[in-house]
């Protein structure tokens, strides 16, 4: 327990209307439950919050139509902090030591005058860092009941991005065949957000619970592994695509490499440490020139930020592997496509653009070939995704320590079968019975490269990986998929 003493009254302006903050009293406070207290208060104003273990760095919402507030009680209190941060001119809670010395673990209001840019919104690779809800009895019953095992061996799995393409199917086949399943996801804007919270909606409906948060947040994974003693971690949750690194190349740091350091040093220090499964990419193999790409081939030359940050994301992962004992297995994917998609991939608004006339951008590969793709169907992913989990070992460590060698794979699933742009786009041409209006361009120097072909022979042998479906097929699926999703003209592919 401890007390927070303000005594101060505080009168400001928020756009033209008043704000009266009175009778500022003392309370006392049971820290992480007054902490939740604060940010929820702190979302109804509409206000962004950054909250780490012992900070939260408030923005103020645009706009904030309160006029006077009485703090009669805590959540009005905390209202009354969120209010005075949110102020237009600079405010100032004056109490005497109590913010940093008697509550010095779970709350620091980092104040801002408006002369000052916000920390969240001018930097853009920050985007996810805001406030989420959890704790409580009722979250934790959810929590258990989603993990909970329902099938004689079956294994407990958090599943990280779990509203992202691969971590939707992923959840779901592994909930379908009876294993606990728990989700986690920062539901962030890159694309659509609406088309994740559809997919948590459609896992939702099958039992699993997607805890809303971001994987740089410290106390949440922790908060989860206390509930939940997970025996696997499929680690999802990424920054992706390559060109968007050009614009934005923070996030990838943040995400990818930030992130995922984090969900390993939980997983290192909880006890039993779980078995780690967790995406890489193709990316990784750059200006490779031979192929099919192998996993014994070079992987140091990225032709993205992107493809870097995968690259060293293996790395980190043999470091803590070797370290402290963690079961890892990483999985370069192959230019994954299927229903519920990533709008930002070339299937998905190549479809969107042809239904609405627009011209597509075909590039051309140096040698005037077109860039080929080795286009891999989701369920076949799904398929790897699940053998790298059901063949995993056991971590070896205990309390942060290493007990033993423990197990480190990466394996390529891809379809092993590259097929020309220009090919995809009329087979798209036949399933939606349109024309495409093609823009043939030289490959910009943005990241991409000109082709990418997996040799899956090692997960085929380790696996048992064998994709099944062809372009034509998948396809057919997808295109099913998107004239249901976007056909009705009340949604609308961004």
């Amino acid at each position: 327990m401890a007390e927070f003493a303000i005594v101060e009254r505080h009168i400001s302006k928020f756009g033209s209307e008043q704000i009266i903050l009175s009778q500022l009293a003392s309370w006392r406070v049971k820290e992480t439950e007054r902490m939740i207290a604060i940010c929820t208060e702190l979302r109804k104003l509409g206000a962004t919050v950054e909250e780490g273990p012992d900070y939260c760095v408030i923005t103020p919402p645009e706009k904030l139509n309160v006029t006077a507030i009485d703090t009669y009680d805590d959540h009005r209190m905390a209202m009354a902090f969120s209010l005075a941060a949110c102020s237009n001119v600079p405010v100032t809670i004056k109490d005497p030591g109590c913010t940093r010395k008697t509550f010095p673990n779970y709350f620091e209001v980092l104040q801002r005058s408006p002369s000052s840019s916000s920390p969240l919104s001018s930097d853009p690779s920050r985007r996810s860092l805001r406030t989420y809800s959890w704790g409580g009895p009722a979250w934790e019953k959810r929590v258990r009941s989603s993990a909970r095992v329902r099938s004689r061996n079956g294994i407990s799995v958090l599943v990280t991005g779990a509203s992202g393409f691969v971590g939707t199917h992923v959840s779901a086949a592994l909930k379908r065949r009876g294993d606990g399943v728990l989700g986690l996801d920062n539901f962030n804007d890159y694309y659509d957000p609406s088309l994740k919270r559809a997919r948590q909606a459609l896992l939702e409906r099958t039992g699993v619970f997607i805890v809303e948060g971001d994987i740089n947040d410290m106390a949440l994974l922790r908060k989860l592994f206390e509930v939940v003693a997970f025996t696997h971690v499929m680690h999802l949750a990424a920054q992706a695509g390559v060109r968007y690194a050009m614009e934005n190349p923070g996030s990838y740091v943040h995400s990818n490499i930030a992130g995922l350091v984090n969900v390993l040093e939980v997983c290192k220090s909880v006890n039993p440490q779980p078995a780690i499964v967790w995406a890489s990419s193709s990316s990784v193999y750059g200006l490779n020139t031979k192929v099919p790409f192998s996993e014994k081939d070079r992987t140091d030359q990225p032709a993205s930020l992107y493809a870097a940050t995968k690259k060293a994301g293996e790395e980190i992962a043999h470091t803590y592997n070797h370290i402290y004992g963690l079961s890892l297995t990483g999985l370069r994917f192959f230019t994954v496509y299927g229903p519920w998609g990533r709008p930002d991939m070339a299937y998905f608004f190549f479809t969107r653009d042809i239904l609405k006339g627009k011209s597509i951008p075909i590039f051309e590969a140096p040698n005037h070939g077109t860039v080929a793709r080795d286009f891999t169907y989701i369920d076949d992913i799904v398929k790897g995704c699940l053998a790298a989990l059901d063949t995993a070992e056991k971590s070896t460590g205990s309390g942060g320590k290493k007990k033993g060698p423990a197990q480190l794979r990466v394996f390529n699933l891809g379809n092993t079968s590259p097929v020309p742009v220009s090919d995809l786009v009329s087979i798209l041409e036949r399933l939606l019975k349109v024309k495409a209006k093609r823009n043939m361009m030289k490959l910009p120097r943005n990241g991409d490269v000109p082709f990418t072909h997996a040799n899956i022979s090692f997960a085929q042998r380790e696996l048992g990986y064998k994709p099944t479906t062809d372009l034509q097929t998948g396809l057919k699926k997808f295109v099913r998929w998107y004239l249901s999703y976007y056909g009705s003209g009340k949604k609308s592919a961004q």
